[in-house]
């Protein structure tokens, strides 16, 4: 049986970018507002030898509206179906209030979590890294889904 990775973050630090990227596929719409991805969307992924079903999730907000409210059912959901959780975060927005929101609910969930330092586009990945380091939750991996830079980095931290 494939393991199950979450795509859990806010919204837009790229999740269906670097779903569409690791699942060759556009199955997930992307734009540059939020709200795009409601439901969850499953995907088959297999990059260096690796392969896995990947989960793109809506963005977790703390609004109380009734939309945000069932696309944080889609998201928990997920969660608990998934082996792993990759916790996507934007580098060039830095740490947010929403991020530390989202940490500590994927910290309750006892899951393995990889914190993804996405929109490392131009940036050096250490200053891109430096301010995730406070979540907690282990080395940080610095990406790029749009230019598909670090993905085998991160593909090695899937695998140990």
């Amino acid at each position: 049986m494939k393991p199950i990775i979450a795509l859990v973050g806010r919204p837009n630090v790229g999740k269906s970018t670097l779903f569409n990227k690791l699942t060759r596929s556009r199955d997930a719409l992307v734009a540059d507002h939020a709200g795009l991805t409601r439901d969850r969307i499953y995907g088959t992924a297999e990059i260096e030898g690796c392969s896995f079903i990947l989960i793109d999730t809506g963005g977790l907000t703390e609004r109380s509206d009734s939309m945000s409210g069932l696309m944080r059912q889609q998201a928990q959901l997920a969660i608990e179906e998934a082996d792993t959780i990759f916790f996507l975060v934007d580098g060039r927005a830095g740490l947010t209030a929403a991020d530390e929101d989202v940490a500590t609910q994927l910290r309750n969930a006892d899951k393995p979590v990889i914190l993804v330092v996405n929109k490392a586009e131009g940036g050096r990945p250490e200053m891109m890294a430096a301010d995730f380091y406070s979540l907690g939750l282990g080395e940080p991996q610095v990406i790029s889904a749009t230019q598909n830079r670090g993905l085998s980095s991160l593909m090695a931290q899937l695998r140990d």
